[in-house]
C-alpha cells in the first residue's frame, strides 16, 4: 500500500484514541434531549394559548378615529 493511502488512525498510530463512533450516539442522545424539551415548552405554550383564548380580556382600545364600542 502506498503511504498517501494509509488511513488516517494509522498514520496517528495503532493506540491512538478513537472517538469518533461514540460521537453519534452522543450527539443523537443530545438531539433526543433537545426535542424532549422542546415538546414540552411547546405543549405548555399551546396549553397557555388556549387558555388565553377563554379567558376574555380587556377589549383594545379603538384605534384614533373610530368610535368607541359599548
Amino acid at each position: 500500500m502506498p503511504q498517501g493511502d494509509a488511513p488516517e488512525a494509522e498514520a496517528h498510530g495503532p493506540s491512538a484514541p478513537r472517538a469518533r463512533p461514540a460521537a453519534p450516539q452522543g450527539l443523537l442522545r443530545q438531539m433526543e434531549e433537545l426535542m424532549a424539551a422542546l415538546d414540552a415548552d411547546l405543549s405548555r405554550l399551546d396549553a397557555d394559548l388556549r387558555t388565553a383564548e377563554q379567558t376574555p380580556g380587556p377589549s383594545p382600545a379603538p384605534a384614533e378615529g373610530e368610535p368607541r364600542r359599548p
